[in-house]
Parts: structure tokens; C-alpha cells; sequence
């Protein structure tokens, strides 16, 4: 058993943390939204008065936050958790951020001769829930092994992908394939609907066929093909479009900074966008969709 600080219970980091006090971890965990604390307390887990309460005697510190300012803010603000993490101790980022963001926490955190790994994570609520998420693992080889306890606890898949910084870099390209397919998977199911066909049928051939994905397959986007899919309880659930938006921004500043092309990355960034300005940002990403259809 060991002592682990968690922070970020959102819809991620709430069966996350859960997952580590089922294995028997002693997680403390912190989150600004007092119904997150209390439901990681009723999975085990023991609540901390603020993010800094939940480092005492921490063997680990993990992460789970929205965006690149917040792991700055937690990490360097002027109330920056760096400065009070046990000595020794191992921190792990899972939260989706800039790769530049990873890499200048990461080095502030050797500075004080920490070990810290960027780990965002791919599965979906869904795969946190049943603790069979993918790692992605950027850091140092060293650092993943003393961290692989508590991904496996977590996750069934683990990607070390290189040093600092790096497996948000991956983490991007997979979430910008993602993007792309989900659009265009929403925009084939609507052309043959527009032609009489049934969404479910067309569905159906296209997961077995050239055309499948995890789009067609998991979380379809049409209304009543999947039953468990969000698209079938109002997108209700899932990954929020904003969410996709945000890293669809990120994987366009990615490929900036080193001159990459990536045209359809943006067209689609442009699409999430258009979703948001739809009043769809909350709703599951798949509810793109609705930017060709005629469902509301």
C-alpha cells in the first residue's frame, strides 16, 4: 500500500482515484467541487481540506486537471505544490496540456530532484470507470517503473512514448485522429440518411467494413444506433466537445511550433469550434454530428 495525493476528481479523475483505493492505496484526494470529493470518499478514498493537505506523507502525487494553466497554476503558482511535495516522492500528470507546459513542470520538478511524468490517459469515462485505461507516457524510464503500480492499477495499457513532454505530444496526435474520424464518420451517416437509409443499418456495415472505427463501433454518433453511446441519451455524458476543441487547439500549436501541416487537424479544430458556438460545448463530442444533420 502507499500513501498517494490525488488531485482533479472530475469525470476522469474521480473513478480514477477510486480505482487506487480499490487496490488498496491510501488516496487522499482534493478537488474544488465538494460532491466529487464526496463521492471518491465513498469509493475509499479519505478527503484533504485543499490540495496541499493531501501532500502529507505522500509517496505519489498524481494529477488530473483541465488545462495547462491549471498544472502550472497547482505546480507553480504562488502557492505551487513543487515546493511542499515530500522529498522522493513520484509525480504524475495525467491531465491533457501543452507538451511545452509538461516539459517546464517537469523541469522545475527535477530542480527540486523530483520525478515527474506526463501521463494523459485514453478510454474515455468509461475506461476510467472499469480501470482499463491506456497510458501515455512521456519521462524517464526509471520514473514509469516506480509508477507502473498505480497505472496498472488504473489503466490496462501502458505507452512510453519518450522523454518529457512527449506523451502529450501522442497524446494530441490521438486525439486529433480522433476528431477528424468522429466528424466525418457524423457526416457519412447523415449523407445516406439523407438518402433513406437506416442509421443503424449503415452503421452496422460500416463497422465491419472499410470505414469502422471506434466512431462506428463504441460511440457512434447517431441517436439510437448504440445504445450505451452518449448520442443515445441526449450526448449526455462522454468527452465534452469542449474538451476535444481544447486539444484540437493544442495539436494546431503543436504543429506550429515545428512547422507541421496538419489540414485536416484544423478543419476539424474549426468544426468543434462551430460546435461550441452551436451551444454544444457541454454535450459529448459526437454531437458534431448535429453540425450536418437534421437530428436536434
Amino acid at each position: 500500500m502507499s500513501r498517494i495525493a490525488f488531485i482533479g476528481l472530475g469525470n476522469m479523475g474521480g473513478p480514477m482515484a477510486a480505482n487506487l483505493a480499490k487496490a488498496g492505496h491510501a488516496v487522499r484526494v482534493f478537488d474544488l467541487v465538494p460532491a466529487a470529493v464526496q463521492a471518491a470518499v465513498d469509493a475509499g478514498a479519505t478527503a484533504a481540506s485543499s490540495a496541499l493537505d493531501t501532500l502529507a506523507d505522500a509517496e505519489v502525487v498524481i494529477s488530473m486537471l483541465p488545462a495547462s494553466r491549471h498544472v502550472e497554476g497547482v505546480y507553480l503558482g504562488d502557492d505551487g505544490l513543487l515546493a511542499d511535495i515530500p522529498g522522493g516522492a513520484l509525480v504524475i500528470d495525467c491531465s491533457t496540456i501543452a507538451p511545452a507546459t509538461a516539459r517546464k513542470v517537469a523541469e522545475a520538478a527535477a530542480a527540486r530532484g523530483l520525478q515527474m511524468l506526463d501521463a494523459p490517459v485514453s478510454g474515455g469515462t468509461a475506461g476510467a470507470t472499469a480501470g482499463t485505461l491506456t497510458f501515455i507516457v512521456g519521462g524517464e524510464e526509471d520514473a514509469l517503473e516506480r509508477a507502473r503500480p498505480y497505472l496498472q492499477a488504473m489503466g490496462r495499457n501502458i505507452f512510453h512514448v519518450g522523454a518529457s513532454g512527449a506523451g502529450q505530444v501522442a497524446k494530441l496526435c490521438n486525439n486529433m485522429a480522433l476528431g477528424v474520424i468522429m466528424a466525418v464518420t457524423g457526416e457519412s451517416i447523415a449523407l445516406g440518411v439523407a438518402h433513406g437509409l437506416d442509421p443503424k443499418v449503415l452503421s452496422q456495415m460500416m463497422a465491419v467494413s472499410t470505414g469502422r472505427s471506434w466512431a462506428t463501433e463504441v460511440c457512434n454518433p447517431w441517436p439510437g444506433v448504440l445504445e450505451n453511446a452518449p448520442a443515445s441519451r441526449g450526448y449526455s455524458g462522454g468527452f465534452g466537445s469542449d474538451l476535444m476543441l481544447k486539444d484540437m487547439g493544442l495539436a494546431v500549436e503543436a504543429a506550429m511550433s515545428v512547422g507541421a501541416s496538419i489540414p485536416l487537424g484544423e478543419l476539424a479544430r474549426n468544426l468543434y469550434s462551430m460546435n461550441h458556438q452551436a451551444g454544444r460545448g457541454k454535450l459529448d463530442f459526437s454531437s458534431v454530428v448535429q453540425l450536418v444533420s437534421n437530428e436536434k
